[in-house]
């Protein structure tokens, strides 16, 4: 981005709801690395309060500062942080006033998904570790920024896709060979949304909205009546349903089948049950041909479908069965649909796949979603938006990721943005 951090510190002052508590002056160094105590950052306090609680929880790990635009999330997470820890904590409005930080290891990203490569990118170069909130990247340009960044900064980037920790017991037994040579699988996701932009979900008056609307230019439309939520379902802010919750499952049945790219996608749909300002499908079907394998993700965001709960979250069919699999547990039926055997995961909630990132940072274990590997997964979002708002079907090179001869999906691939807030490397 064009503005520095330096003009950001510039603004503490202003930026500071004055809730924060005096921060030491050094950093107790722990001799042993393996037990490291961590000092983390937490951005935006929707989503990230969750992170905030997993935080609390768990060892050897300080939270230094909290940065959030709504002041009233601001104060319930300086609470939390003060009520639990014994340390210090700094409450700011603008994360990037703490970036200049040199005792700061690592910064927890929770903002709105436009929001998240641009500020993971000024971590980086900061020279943080990050663990950036699900899909990473709003558009196919940053997912490959963002992995590009990570590579050329050198330090760790997690996306919380935490399936990709709660499972992995249940993809263990499916590459295990539990039912066989795996040829497709399917996924589903049921809500029971309301209509959007009825001010349910009001923001605090004294939200700062610049800083909230970051690198995204105007569209001439009023955004508070989507805030906090429902800027997921204008194309010109948010990702639909495939970027909010498509990606969780989309990630298992990659990683389960064990594909990098689709060769041809398509996605189906429409807004069917409210008459609103809603501009992403509430209902659909994303299906995605990876040439020797396939797999869907199946939609109904305002109609729970009660009466054909499916057998799990994630299914795969196999020569030898179906193998279901729902957090933590899974459970395998052969092909005429009787259950064979099941098994059931640690699971461990927010905290374990935050844990993994931190025990990473320490050297203890490897990253259960580098963001490499997680933005292949987030792609499969992109491009079946691209299939839905074009009205094509996207077809791709299997291994890059990149479309052929798609025009219209070309003028999607990048969006424009405000000037001063362009990411770059």
């Amino acid at each position: 981005m064009n503005i520095t951090r330096r003009s950001a510190l510039q603004r503490t002052a202003a930026l500071s709801l004055g809730t924060a508590l005096s921060l030491p002056r050094l950093r107790a160094a722990d001799t042993d690395a393996a037990h490291r105590k961590l000092r983390v950052a937490v951005v935006a306090l929707g989503r990230g309060f969750a992170h905030v609680t997993a935080l609390l929880s768990l060892p050897d790990v300080e939270i230094a500062y909290l940065a959030e635009v709504d002041p009233k999330r601001l104060e319930r997470g300086m609470k939390a942080v003060t009520d639990k820890q014994g340390s210090s904590c700094q409450g700011v409005k603008d994360f990037r006033t703490f970036l200049d930080d040199k005792t700061l290891d690592a910064v927890f990203i929770a903002t709105p998904n436009f929001w998240h490569t641009p500020a993971a990118i000024l971590a980086l170069k900061a020279g943080k570790h990050v663990y950036v909130e699900k899909p990473g990247s709003s558009n196919p340009y940053e997912s490959e920024l963002i992995v590009a960044a990570a590579k050329k900064y050198g330090k760790l980037v997690q996306m919380g896709n935490q399936r990709r920790t709660w499972m992995k017991d249940g993809i263990a037994a499916l590459h295990g060979g539990a039912i066989g040579e795996v040829r497709y699988a399917r996924s589903f996701y049921y809500n029971a949304r309301e209509a959007i932009g009825q001010g349910k979900l009001k923001a605090d008056p004294g939200i700062d909205m610049d800083l909230w609307q970051g690198p995204v230019t105007s569209d001439g439309n009023d955004i508070k009546p989507f805030v906090h939520y429902d800027w997921h379902w204008l194309w010109h802010w948010g990702n639909g349903e495939l970027g909010n919750n498509g990606i969780h499952f989309l990630d298992i049945l990659r990683w389960g089948l064990k594909v990098e790219y689709p060769e041809r996608v398509t996605y189906n749909g429409n807004r069917y049950w409210h008459e609103d300002k809603q501009e992403t499908p509430d209902t659909g079907v994303a299906v995605y041909d990876c040439g020797k394998v396939g797999m869907e993700f199946v939609q109904s965001s305002c109609h729970t479908r009660s009466a054909e709960k499916p057998v799990g979250e994630c299914v795969f069919y196999g020569e030898n069965g179906t193998l279901a699999l729902s957090i933590p547990s899974w459970t395998v039926y052969d092909n005429k649909g009787v259950k064979v055997s099941e098994g059931k995961g640690s699971g461990g909630g927010d905290a374990a796949h935050i844990g993994n990132f931190l025990e990473a940072i320490r050297g203890n274990q490897k990253l259960n979603s580098p963001i490499e590997e997680c933005q292949k997964s987030t792609m499969l979002c992109h491009l079946g938006n691209i299939a839905y708002r074009t009205n094509t079907v996207v077809r791709v090179d299997p291994k890059t990721g990149k479309m052929l001869d798609n025009p219209a999906g070309e003028k999607l691939w990048k969006r424009e943005y405000r000037p001063g807030f362009e990411p770059t490397i």
